[in-house]
């Protein structure tokens, strides 16, 4: 296995989540650090376009990619910003 190859799996496997039920997901801004975008717009776009393709294949989108979202400190205050819950199967359309 080449080194990026491999460091990149050790990666994605380090940002794992599983849930009181087992299933394992990744966020999506996480993901976004991992896979170099800089800029959650241009990530939330190839999101949207990983969303058409698990439609176009029957599958429910929201079985795969459900939004969560979080707060985050901003200053002196707190904010809501979007992020999904990213199953195995969004992870690899979104790749």
């Amino acid at each position: 296995m080449n080194k990026i190859k491999e460091y990149i799996e050790k990666t994605f496997e380090d940002i794992k989540y599983i849930d009181k039920n087992g299933n394992e997901y990744w966020l999506a801004r996480e993901l976004m650090k991992i896979l170099e975008y800089r800029k959650w717009e241009n990530f939330h776009k190839v999101i949207r376009q990983a969303m058409f393709s698990c439609e176009s294949s029957n599958y429910n989108v929201l079985d795969h990619f459900p939004e969560v979202g979080k707060m985050v400190k901003t200053g002196d205050s707190y904010r809501k910003i979007d992020d999904y819950k990213l199953l195995r199967y969004a992870c690899y359309l979104i790749a």
